[in-house]
């Protein structure tokens, strides 16, 4: 069997093309390597958006939150009555291992076996690939790139690396819980465009000694049962339980090679792709969602990516005119 199109991604905005795709009467399935909307489940048992409920709108099923901004909880329900209302054809726990051209379009490897199709739409995420600090200890069983649920660090001594939203929330809410905290910042000051609520938050707990934050300071290495930080005093050895390295994410290159898909020499490496139809220079083979800003991963969100669904549908009907 040939789809006409494959979506690599069962995120918010892979199901966006998923529903543009079946509202043009594509032959489609996506492809997801894990759960529904994966990187969101990843996301912190207790995050809130930034975003608003209706800027998280897909497929005109509207979101219904308790609050202004919604929690992971609403959005992982949210998302499952998108698939749901527009009983959408997904494939989950099915990782694309491969790609090749098959001259008539495409054959997808995959855990699951293969698959051919016409079109591709490449709507992966970022947040599945921590950026790592590559310093020694790293690897130890201690070192989390992700953050869940508080619980595990009550009465611990836990180091927190990085200052942005993910590094604040997660100082705030180990610290409430009991956790004596450490946050290790390369820059001066706290992230600037931490969310409005959190930041006067974070910066009064480490003002009053709350929490302890070495500025300016890089981590040199993670042992059993300490952290090594160099200091602009110098270095400094703490005692430590766990390292929270909340150091960001970023696109998976290793899969964008593994599709053959071309990036930009440039310092933010995203894909090669026309920004009028999003197609990559790989005739069919399209990207979607906040992959497409490469390692500017503060640029492109939800909101200002669900145009990308109905760009690429377009750009694939235009090409095939009996399906438009």
């Amino acid at each position: 069997m040939q789809y006409d199109l494959i979506i690599i991604g069962g995120g918010p905005i892979g199901l966006n093309c998923a529903i543009e795709a079946k509202k043009a009467g594509l032959n489609y399935i996506v492809l997801e390597k894990g759960v529904l909307v994966n990187s969101l489940y990843n996301f912190p048992t207790n995050m809130t958006f930034f975003s608003t409920s209706n800027l998280l709108e897909i497929g005109g099923v509207p979101f219904i939150a308790h609050s202004d901004k919604p929690t992971r909880k609403e959005a992982l329900e949210y998302f499952r009555r998108v698939q749901e209302s527009w009983d959408l054809n997904i494939k989950l726990y099915t990782e694309v291992k491969a790609m090749q051209s098959n001259g008539d379009g495409y054959t997808l490897a995959t855990s699951k076996g293969t698959f051919e199709t016409k079109n591709v739409i490449v709507s992966t995420g970022f947040y599945d690939t921590p950026r790592m600090l590559n310093i020694p200890g790293e690897d130890l069983p201690k070192v989390k790139h992700f953050y869940d649920d508080p619980h595990p660090y009550v009465d611990q001594k836990v180091l927190v690396i990085g200052a942005a939203n993910s590094a604040c929330d997660v100082a705030l809410e180990t610290y409430y819980k009991g956790a004596e905290v450490t946050m290790a910042v390369r820059e001066a000051e706290i992230y600037p465009k931490v969310k409005y609520w959190i930041r006067p938050n974070i910066e009064n707990r480490i003002k009053e000694g709350s929490i302890n934050a070495y500025f300016n300071t890089t981590v040199a290495e993670i042992r059993e049962g300490e952290v090594v930080l160099n200091t602009p005093k110098g270095e400094v050895v703490l005692e430590n339980d766990f390292v929270l390295a909340m150091t960001g994410y970023k696109p998976n290159y290793a899969l964008f090679e593994k599709l053959g898909l071309p990036i930009s020499k440039d310092e933010n490496k995203a894909p090669i792709h026309n920004e009028a139809t999003l197609e990559t220079p790989l005739n069919g083979v399209y990207v979607a969602g906040v992959i497409n800003s490469g390692l500017q991963t503060s640029k492109l969100f939800i909101e200002n990516t669900r145009v990308h669904s109905e760009m690429i549908i377009n750009a694939i009907t235009a090409a095939v005119p009996d399906k438009a």
